[in-house]
């Protein structure tokens, strides 16, 4: 029997043969109303993010290159920035024009370099230019977030520093269902797909709290999706395990607020960041 994609698992889960009993109809439809989301359609929607225009992003150097295939690995990062101040929307906003001040004229790059960013106030970022069309085309745009790996991996900058504490619980809401959104539109499988940057490069980024949290997002991502997950008892902060590379920097607790770790390498398609 050929493989199936998990969307068309789930989709075709709903049509059932009429000639099944009635009792094994009636099970299988309490497991659907058990493991299907409560939105339209059993698939998540799509989470409000705020484009550039909205967040006033100054113009990139270049176009962001479209490349035609999805990611397979959607990346966790923390911004190495503090865990106070103002939550707003206009607090997000000044983030995200931060980030890309700081990525253009302090790296050099042509524009920011993520695809998405989540403010701790739970606020969704759209990044790099053209990544909100891409990802809703089935397309991924080159970023500058993972060293070596930007052609085939998505960035997502979690705004604070998660070395010891979790970010706020309206911060991982937002996460979640950014991830589950793009999960669900490239067809990925959150337990294989979603990692942190450490698992890529040698950094600590994004954190050993938020890091060890990660098996408990991919499942709250799974559970979005439709998928049963079964209960785990949540997993202690992982020891600092670095893999070997090219890179003098560790970046363990992020010296300069936005360095966590390296973002653009000599194998990346492009070398302009």
């Amino acid at each position: 029997m050929p493989a199936i994609s998990r969307r068309a698992f789930l989709s075709t889960g709903l049509l059932w043969p009429a000639c099944l009993p009635a009792a094994i109809l009636t099970a299988q439809s309490r497991i659907i109303a058990t493991a299907t989301p409560a939105w339209a359609g059993g698939r998540p929607r799509r989470p409000r993010v705020y484009t550039r225009s909205d967040w006033k992003a100054d113009p990139p150097r270049s176009k962001a290159e479209v490349l035609d295939r999805a990611p397979d690995r959607l990346v966790v990062h923390h911004t190495a920035t503090a865990n106070t101040g103002p939550t707003d929307l206009e607090a997000a906003f000044r983030l995200s024009r931060t980030i890309q001040r700081y990525h253009m004229k302090h790296n050099g790059w042509e524009d920011i370099g993520e695809q998405f960013t989540v403010s701790r106030g739970g606020y969704v970022m759209e990044g790099r230019n053209r990544s909100l069309p891409a990802v809703e085309a089935g397309k991924h745009v080159m970023g500058a977030q993972a060293a070596d790996h930007n052609n085939h991996t998505l960035g997502i900058e979690t705004e604070g520093t998660y070395t010891a504490g979790l970010p706020p619980a309206r911060q991982l809401s937002a996460l979640t269902a950014l991830l589950a959104w793009l999960c669900d539109v490239y067809d990925l499988d959150p337990h294989e797909a979603v990692i942190g940057h450490r698992d890529l490069n040698r950094t600590a980024c994004p954190g050993d709290r938020l890091y060890a949290y990660l098996p408990q997002l991919r499942d709250d991502v799974a559970r979005r999706l439709g998928e049963r997950v079964p209960a785990r008892a949540e997993a202690p902060p992982p020891r600092l395990a670095l893999p070997a590379g090219p890179y003098g920097g560790t970046a363990l607790v992020g010296d300069l607020p936005y360095e966590h770790g390296p973002a653009v390498g000599p194998h990346d398609l492009t070398r302009r960041g």
